[in-house]
């Protein structure tokens, strides 16, 4: 194959991949135009095209107050902060989420196969879950901060 086919069939291939969870029925939906309207254009990439925030651009990545992480998209409780913890990665991390807080697919953008997480009310993309965490789990849900909303206890 051609260098310049494999790029462009590889480039489609991470492209198609994008927005997923827009296509999937969720308890909260909206128009684009309305997800548009209630984030920042940062926030739109990451929460409805799947994109990632800069690594250490986020102030609740240093956040350890006592409380619970919502999803920005619908106000679901999604982590508390009892299960957060300094990863060394720029991204805030935890260990475990609420029951019934997330939802999980396969992702292969990056030629490699992750663990996509999403909040399970709206869709909206969190992040990846790795195998690299501490107990009791050993999971390290590595998220965006512009997907969540911290409210402190």
């Amino acid at each position: 194959m051609q260098r310049r086919n494999f790029m462009a069939l590889s480039l489609a291939a991470i492209a198609s991949g994008r927005g997923v969870f827009a296509q999937e029925a969720f308890e909260v939906t909206r128009s684009e135009r309305e997800w548009r309207a209630m984030l920042t254009d940062i926030q739109y990439q990451v929460m409805r095209e799947e994109a990632t925030e800069r690594a250490g651009s986020s102030p609740l990545d240093k956040n350890y107050a006592d409380g619970t992480y919502y999803c920005r998209g619908c106000d679901l409780a999604l982590y508390p902060s009892d299960t957060k913890y300094d990863s060394g990665t720029g991204w805030p991390s935890f260990y475990e989420s609420l029951p019934n807080a997330i939802g999980t697919k396969e992702d292969r953008k990056l030629f490699s196969v992750r663990t996509e997480c999403h909040c399970r009310r709206c869709g909206s993309h969190l992040g990846h879950i790795f195998d690299d965490g501490p107990q009791p789990t050993g999971k390290r849900h590595c998220l965006n901060g512009v997907s969540l909303v911290f409210r402190a206890a």
